[in-house]
């Protein structure tokens, strides 16, 4: 059974038209990336998931399941991105409460407020009340909040804008401690963050999906991508264009270029490239097989 599927999905607000004939079909697993700019529909997706708002045409399942049907009850939990948590009530009271609406008893419910707040590492402030707390602190007990009960599906919007490094490693590392058992779908800009967490992007742009992506089968034999310290660019764009087997050499952005090449043509291109860059003096940043996801989608 799919674990999100969408029909020909499509809302309206009126004239505008947010969401336009989107189909999709989710499975349980990796972390999946929604993407696109802003106004491109992806709040108004994650409002009909979590049964917010009502279709104006086609159809949205969860787990077989319409969503905001009690039978999903505690099993999909979202995180908007100016989510704000109760500054009168401590954590560990108002955590307890979202608990005992999920159907736990009050032992219970406080229990796994602990629980969750240990996730995110802050079983030690659970008596204080957020307007206590940093930036970063808030973010990670809001974060903790959507994991109460276990949920099989949560949805994170932008989940870690304006982190700090140290704050946002937590949350990545965090999600992906959790993947085993949650299906994360995680809607950010951040495109290099999400390419460390996720297989599967899916790109949305004035309310149709644009693409869905796979970022295991884009690392192909068929791409680098590298990443320079120091080199002249049309000095190393020919170096490389002149190796035997490869097809183009394109700069992305400064000092990246993307290598498109033959695999059955050149079988050691890595080390053909290392002494090209020593012959030359040339220093690297980063490697990469494939392509960035920036690359896939926009280029």
């Amino acid at each position: 059974m799919s674990l999100i599927k969408c029909d020909s999905l499509s809302k309206s607000y009126g004239s505008k038209l947010a969401l336009d004939s989107v189909s999709i079909e989710l499975k349980a697993g990796a972390p999946v990336a929604l993407v696109g700019p802003n106004g491109a529909g992806k709040t108004t997706l994650f409002s009909l998931l979590c049964g917010y708002l009502l279709p104006s045409a086609g159809s949205v399942t969860i787990m077989g399941e319409k969503p905001g049907s009690t039978k999903l009850l505690g099993q999909v939990a979202s995180l908007p991105q100016d989510a704000t948590l109760d500054p009168n009530l401590s954590l560990l009271t108002q955590f307890t409460l979202f608990g005992t609406l999920q159907g736990l008893s009050t032992k219970q419910a406080k229990a796994e407020s602990l629980r969750v707040l240990s996730l995110v590492d802050l079983a030690d402030v659970a008596h204080q009340k957020p307007h206590s707390l940093s930036h970063g602190m808030s973010k990670r007990a809001s974060i903790a909040q959507a994991l109460i009960g276990s949920p099989k599906l949560v949805l994170l919007d932008e989940p870690t804008a304006g982190l700090d490094p140290a704050n946002a490693k937590v949350i990545r590392e965090l999600v992906r401690s959790l993947s085993g058992n949650i299906t994360f779908v995680i809607s950010s800009h951040n495109l290099d963050e999400l390419e460390k967490l996720c297989d599967q992007v899916l790109y949305l742009d004035m309310g149709k999906l644009g693409q869905s992506v796979s970022i295991q089968e884009n690392m192909t034999d068929e791409y680098l991508t590298i990443s320079m310290l120091e080199c002249e660019q049309e000095q190393f764009i020919a170096a490389v264009e002149a190796l035997k087997g490869i097809k183009s050499v394109t700069r992305k952005q400064e000092n990246e270029f993307s290598i498109h090449y033959s695999a059955e043509a050149i079988r050691d291109l890595e080390v053909q490239l290392f002494t090209l860059l020593s012959q030359n003096g040339w220093k690297y940043r980063a490697l990469l097989k494939g392509r960035t996801l920036e690359d896939t989608l926009f280029s």
